[in-house]
């Protein structure tokens, strides 16, 4: 579905842009010690498969998408 790969792409975008302007020390202060890389990378994983499963189908943008799993990651299964 050409949607949900739109939306893939800007999602992957919307992560690479958060994780590459993460501060490090502020990163590891906030999390189990892990990099911001491996940490979005690991969320962008869950939410690319959410998509293609459905979940965001309503959503018009991947933007949108990460700020709802922003406001509240218990939208995501095992997460």
């Amino acid at each position: 579905m050409k949607h949900r790969q739109d939306l893939i792409t800007q999602v992957k975008e919307a992560y690479s842009n958060i994780a590459s302007h993460k501060s490090q020390q502020h990163f590891h202060e906030t999390t189990t010690g892990i990099t911001p890389e491996a940490y979005y990378r690991t969320l962008e994983r869950t939410v690319i498969s959410e998509i293609e499963n459905g979940r965001f189908d309503n959503c018009r943008t991947g933007v949108e998408i990460v700020n709802k799993v922003a406001a509240d990651k218990s939208i995501l299964p095992e997460w």
